[in-house]
């Protein structure tokens, strides 16, 4: 599966951005879906994800009440709306999905094999 990751931009710190992550060639049925984020020098960190069945979602402590993660009906999309941004949010974001990731491995990087390329996020104070 082909991911596309999409809606990043340059919002001030309150601000709202909602990330698109879409699917080519099928849909995310029975794939878990993550959201990640890197900033230069630091690791890749897990953000948000839903499990395969799409009835669990997880979230890292410092986004919670904040992000919300959503897929769309057809479940070719995967959103991450993102509500009171704050400067320390700024990173590019990445899609993953894999069809065998399992909820104890569910925030893990390597538990992913399929990649979106990134969008930028940038917040201003």
């Amino acid at each position: 599966v082909q991911l596309q990751a999409s809606g990043g931009g340059l919002v001030q710190a309150g601000g709202s951005l909602r990330l698109s992550c879409a699917a080519s060639g099928r849909t995310f049925r029975g794939y878990a879906v993550g959201w990640f984020r890197q900033t230069p020098g630091k690791e890749r960190e897990f953000v948000a994800a839903f499990s395969r069945t799409g009835g669990y979602t997880y979230y890292t402590d410092s986004v919670k009440g904040r992000f919300t993660i959503s897929r769309d009906n057809a479940q070719n999309t995967v959103y991450l709306q993102m509500n009171n941004l704050k400067p320390e949010d700024t990173a590019v974001y990445y899609c993953a999905a894999d069809p065998n990731t399992i909820m104890s491995t569910i925030r893990r990087i390597n538990a992913y094999d399929y990649w979106g390329q990134g969008t930028q996020v940038t917040v201003s104070s």
